[in-house]
């Protein structure tokens, strides 16, 4: 399995993660020498190098790099359940429900654990609301299924609109950058990174039923596959994985959309590698986004989700454009 191509493809990961969080540690509005940050991590640097370094620093990047392994992990989940390579994290309205409800917590006047509650709760309901509406009397299919979410999140883009534009002023920043994504107060990490080592695990180790559903639940029947309690399971660990996702650090988008297709031009369709792959490189990425979105205008921070939506949406096109000189070749 992690042989050859696959063993370099992992050992390039692993050194792209290990040198993003080096980056990350070493870089913002007061820089550290990577001299610094090594002794730092061995716990024997200055004292205000150690406080920066372990204290602020070292949970941001750690909490940046599970989110963005999560979403990766639930853009592959979400490929399989919809059998759409165009599927990703938000696509069933579950980012637009955790806004709004997280938006009215903000306009209340609630604290952040009160926010956090309100944006998890929208994202499960939002999820759950999307998967009754397509059920219906009857079984859904993934077209369906696509097309409710993809309506939902329209309506929930309306309603946040709304509550944007009826905010008081001196709320509409902090609001603006959640829906943006900001990870300048992610401090807790181990939520994500537990949900995310789970995730990967049982993932990779239940990978032969993902590839056998991604052919079609044809297919997965006749092998023996039950195919409808599967499917339960992969909706209900994409939509934990997003919603833990949106309630850490707000909406940021792309990750779940690029990063699988890269792993899978890489590596190929296999989801023993497809997955763990892809928790690794969605990770470096948000580690290196939040990193640019710390130093390329220090001391202010831009919104993370904007940097990735810039990344994303080019290499997104260059992708779409390699699929397309492939298929008339």
């Amino acid at each position: 399995m992690f042989t050859g191509r696959n063993g370099a493809l992992f050992a390039g990961l692993l050194f792209l993660v290990a040198a993003a969080f080096l980056v990350a540690l070493a870089s913002g509005s007061a820089d550290v020498s990577i001299a610094e940050t090594l002794s730092a991590l061995r716990g024997d640097a200055a004292p205000q190098v150690q406080s920066l370094v372990i204290e602020l620093r070292w949970p941001r990047a750690l909490t940046a790099f599970a989110v963005g392994g999560l979403l990766a992990v639930a853009g592959v989940l979400m490929q399989v359940l919809l059998r759409n390579p165009l599927a990703e994290p938000y696509i069933l309205g579950s980012s637009g429900g955790a806004a709004v409800a997280a938006l009215l917590a903000i306009m209340l006047g609630m604290g952040s654990a009160v926010v956090d509650l309100a944006a998890f709760g929208g994202a499960m309901a939002a999820t759950l609301l999307v998967f009754s509406i397509a059920h219906g009397t009857g079984s859904w299919t993934p077209a369906r299924l696509l097309l409710t979410g993809v309506v939902l999140a329209a309506g929930f883009s309306a309603a946040t609109t709304l509550l944007l534009a009826l905010s008081p002023d001196q709320n509409l920043r902090g609001m603006l950058f959640w829906l943006m994504g900001d990870l300048s107060f992610a401090f807790e990490p181990a939520r994500c990174l537990w949900l995310l080592g789970v995730l990967v695990v049982v993932g990779t180790l239940g990978a032969r039923h993902l590839n056998v559903l991604s052919r079609g639940e044809l297919q997965a029947a006749i092998v023996g596959l039950p195919v409808r309690t599967f499917r339960y399971l992969i909706f209900a660990a994409a939509a934990l994985a997003t919603a833990l996702s949106v309630t850490t650090v707000g909406v940021i988008g792309f990750i779940g959309l690029v990063v699988p297709h890269l792993v899978r031009l890489v590596a190929g369709s296999d989801h023993r590698l497809v997955l763990p792959a892809s928790a690794l490189a969605g990770g470096a990425l948000l580690v290196v986004a939040d990193t640019m979105a710390r130093t390329i205008l220090a001391p202010r921070q831009l919104p993370v989700g904007a940097l990735t939506a810039a990344i994303g949406v080019p290499l997104f096109l260059i992708l779409m454009s390699k699929v397309r000189q492939d298929r008339y070749r």
